[in-house]
């Protein structure tokens, strides 16, 4: 048996950016798979599953910011 992930809008905050997984069909728009703001979708697309959270973004900017403080105090 697998397992299933609920998502529902209020899991989001409604100016964050989501990842559609895959394309929402509604009586008034096609939502290609992509990223939206929150508000910006339909709550079938929630109900469905069809969203997800952005996997985390990750940067060397506290290493940039690391080495330049580094410089300044030299």
């Amino acid at each position: 048996m697998a397992l299933e992930s609920k998502r529902f809008r209020g899991m989001f905050l409604p100016t964050e950016v989501v990842l559609l997984k895959q394309p929402c069909f509604t009586p008034g728009r096609l939502f290609e798979p992509g990223q939206y703001k929150v508000s910006d979708l339909p709550d079938v697309a929630f109900d469905m599953g069809l969203v997800d959270h952005l996997p985390p973004v990750q940067s060397n900017n506290s290493e940039i910011i690391n080495a330049e403080n580094e410089q300044a105090q030299e």
